[in-house]
């Protein structure tokens, strides 16, 4: 949630998954030349050519519903106002954030945007380095001179090219949520990448998605307009939650991919990255309706 500080939140009419591409329309089919006659002679004049029609634009999205979070910026409120006692409220918070706001787990997982582009590039970088080792990894990238060096230098030094910073919201919940990433590292028991597990390697990852995702949502429901506790305890409890919710989904989508991971091409990284995130927000909406039930 340190990371959505830093936004002001979607715009209630921002489109769910914006997309200004089209085909551009064709120009008109030249006239049929006419052939001349046996005989020779100079062919029938030819109709005057039209100009080409200009390309089509492409259709612009519809506005999404501008009240779209508001069940999900409620309940978040009310858990959060709780101290973190109210877990219904975060069930139904979470639940109606995948379902009713982001229009289900696919569309959510669509709009991660820059975060499935920067998981993907960190999990190719893990892979890289627990397949050739460290030092081999950190030269494919002209980075050599971070080989050796403590675990958090050489992530600092990866940021630019896991989540080059672009300058948009969404590049900039993407790099946000790989700098906590590295302050979560040490927690984790992971100093070393020269002796990188598999295991280790699923985690890093598994901080990295969840931080992106608590990001994207806080972002977009608004944390500014959520009355917080006032209680620095008491919000980090909330926080600490939260996290805890989403990181329980994205364990779990990464447990039933465990197979994959250990078989991944450079080649299917990318869809095998948005594949979780899919998944996780599915398993999230399962465990904020199980949640609100009291289940």
């Amino acid at each position: 949630m340190g990371t959505s500080s830093a936004f002001g939140g979607q715009g209630g009419g921002t489109p769910l998954v914006p997309s200004w591409l089209g085909n551009e329309g064709s120009p008109p089919a030249a006239p049929d030349g006419a052939t001349p006659p046996n005989g020779g002679g100079a062919p029938p004049a030819q109709p005057p050519a039209r100009p080409p029609a200009p390309p089509e634009r492409p259709p612009v999205p519809p506005t999404a519903d501008p009240t779209r979070f508001s069940a999900a910026r409620g309940n978040f409120s009310r858990f959060a106002g709780s101290g973190g006692d109210d877990r219904k409220a975060l069930g139904r918070a979470v639940s109606h954030y995948v379902g009713s706001s982001s229009g289900g787990a696919r569309t959510a997982a669509a709009r991660m945007g820059s975060a499935r582009g920067a998981g993907s590039r960190l999990l190719g970088f893990l892979s890289d380095a627990a397949r050739r080792g460290a030092t081999e990894a950190l030269r494919a990238l002209n980075l050599g001179a971070l080989a050796g060096r403590p675990i958090e230098e050489i992530f600092l030094g990866l940021a630019d090219y896991v989540c080059p910073d672009g300058g948009t919201i969404d590049e900039g919940i993407a790099r946000e949520a790989f700098v906590e990433t590295i302050a979560d590292l040490a927690g984790a028991g992971i100093t070393d990448l020269d002796s990188l597990t598999p295991d280790q390697m699923q985690t890093v990852f598994e901080l990295y998605a969840t931080n992106a995702i608590e990001a994207r949502l806080c972002n977009d429901i608004g944390l500014k307009a959520v009355s917080l506790p006032s209680d620095s305890r008491q919000a980090a409890r909330v926080q600490a939650q939260l996290n805890d919710f989403i990181r329980r989904a994205v364990a779990d989508a990464l447990t039933t991919a465990r197979a994959a991971v250990a078989a991944l091409t450079p080649d299917r990284v990318l869809a095998f990255v948005g594949g979780i995130y899919e998944q996780a927000f599915g398993i999230l909406q399962i465990m904020g309706d199980a949640e609100a039930e009291g289940a």
